[in-house]
C-alpha cells in the first residue's frame, strides 16, 4: 500500500535481511527487536524504515516512529494496521508495554493505562474486556470461600512440589481463605492445563483453598515480559508492574489481605520479584510472608530440580520432591511426550 510517500510492508520474520532492518531502526530507540513475534509491520520512506510495530498474541510490541513523522498520524496507522491483523486473527483485546514517555500517544488513540513504573515502563490495554472485568470473573470463581481474610499466591508450579504444598498449607492454616494463582502463560515445560491439575489435585484436601487460572494479568507476557522473553525492559520495571496491578486491582476485587511465597536462593528473576513484592504491596495494606524453603536430605527442593532430575531419571528422589499425585502424574503415560520434551531441553523454564 502507497501512503503519500510512504510504502507499508509486511516484513517476513523468516527473511534475515528485513529483520535486522528492523532491528537497526529499533536500536535508535534503544529498544530491542524480540524474534518472538507473530507479526511486524515496517512503514519504508525512500526506501529505509521510518516506523514500525510487532504483535504476539494480545501484545503489541516495538513501536516506533521516526521522530520526523511524530505527530502526523503515522502511530496511529501503524496500531491500526496491527489491530486490523490481530482481529483477523481472532485477537480483539491489545496492550501496549511501553516506556512513560511515550505512553500519551496510545492514551489518544483510545488506549487505557493500567499501571506505570516509573521511570521504566507503562501498560495500557485496549479492545473487547478489561482488568475491571477480569477482576468481576476472578471474584465469581472464589465466592465460595469462607468470608474473611484472604491469602493469596501466585505459582507456576513446573510442576507442583512438596515446597509448593508447604506454602498453601502455611497459608490455609493462618487464614480463613487462600487463593491460588497458577500462571497461565504457556512458557514453561509443563503446559498450564497440567499444572494447574497438578495443583488442585495437590490441594484439594484444604476446604478453604480455591485454585484458579492467573490470566492475562497474572505474570503474562504482557505484565511480566522478561519473564519468559527477556524483553527489553529491566526485571526491576517487570516485577513492579505486575505487582502494582495485583495490588491496585486484584486484590481489592478478591478480599485478599496477605501474600505468601518461598524464599528464592536460585532464581534472579524471582528473588528481584520478591523484593518488588516487600516494596511494593505494604503500601496498599498487604501483608508479604515469605516462608524458608524446605529441603529434604541438605537439598532444597524446587521445581528446577524435579526437572533436572527428570533428564537424570532420578525417580527415587523425585518421590521424595513431590505430592504423591504429582509422582504419579509424572510416572503416567499421559507425562511420556513431556518427559522428553524435558529430556531434550536445557529451558530455564
Amino acid at each position: 500500500m502507497l501512503w503519500g510517500t510512504i510504502e507499508e510492508r509486511v516484513i517476513n520474520l523468516k527473511n534475515t535481511r528485513q529483520v535486522a532492518e528492523v532491528r537497526r531502526f529499533l536500536e535508535t530507540f534503544s529498544l530491542t527487536f524480540n524474534e518472538q513475534v507473530d507479526y511486524t509491520v515496517a512503514l519504508y520512506k525512500e526506501n529505509k524504515i521510518v516506523a514500525t510495530g510487532s504483535f504476539a498474541g494480545e501484545v503489541l510490541r516495538n513501536i516506533a516512529i521516526d521522530e520526523s513523522l511524530q505527530g502526523e498520524g503515522v502511530t496511529s496507522a501503524v496500531i491500526s494496521h496491527l489491530m486490523r491483523e490481530a482481529g483477523q486473527r481472532g485477537i480483539y483485546h491489545y496492550f501496549i508495554f511501553t516506556k512513560p514517555d511515550k505512553a500519551h500517544l496510545f492514551s489518544n488513540l483510545g488506549f487505557k493505562e493500567i499501571a506505570r513504573v516509573e521511570p521504566y515502563a507503562v501498560l495500557l490495554e485496549s479492545g473487547l474486556g478489561s482488568i475491571e472485568s477480569y477482576c468481576r470473573e476472578m471474584a465469581k470463581k472464589i465466592e465460595k470461600l469462607p468470608p474473611g481474610a484472604r491469602a493469596s499466591l501466585v505459582v507456576n508450579c513446573n510442576p507442583f512440589t512438596l515446597g509448593h504444598q508447604a506454602v498453601i498449607a502455611k497459608a490455609a492454616a493462618e487464614n480463613p481463605g487462600v487463593v491460588v494463582l497458577v500462571v497461565s502463560e504457556e512458557g514453561s515445560l509443563f503446559p498450564f492445563d497440567v499444572r494447574q491439575r497438578l495443583v488442585q489435585e495437590g490441594t484439594a484436601h484444604y476446604d478453604n483453598v480455591v485454585v484458579v487460572p492467573g490470566g492475562k494479568y497474572i505474570i503474562s507476557s504482557a505484565t511480566f515480559p522478561g519473564y519468559f522473553t527477556r524483553g527489553d525492559e529491566t526485571v526491576t520495571a517487570q516485577t513492579q508492574l505486575d505487582i502494582s496491578i495485583f495490588a491496585k486491582y486484584v486484590a481489592p476485587a478478591l478480599g485478599i489481605t496477605s501474600r505468601y511465597v518461598g524464599d528464592e536462593p536460585y532464581c534472579a528473576v524471582t528473588k528481584a520479584y520478591n523484593q518488588a513484592m516487600f516494596a511494593i504491596l505494604p503500601d496498599y495494606h498487604i501483608d508479604v510472608r515469605e516462608m524458608p524453603r524446605i529441603d529434604v536430605n541438605g537439598q532444597y527442593i524446587s521445581a528446577s530440580r524435579v526437572r533436572e532430575l527428570i533428564r537424570q531419571d532420578g525417580w527415587d528422589e523425585i518421590r521424595t520432591l513431590v505430592p504423591d499425585s504429582t509422582y504419579q502424574y509424572l510416572r503416567s503415560l499421559e507425562a511420556v511426550q513431556i518427559i522428553e520434551k524435558i529430556k531434550s531441553s536445557q529451558s530455564r523454564h
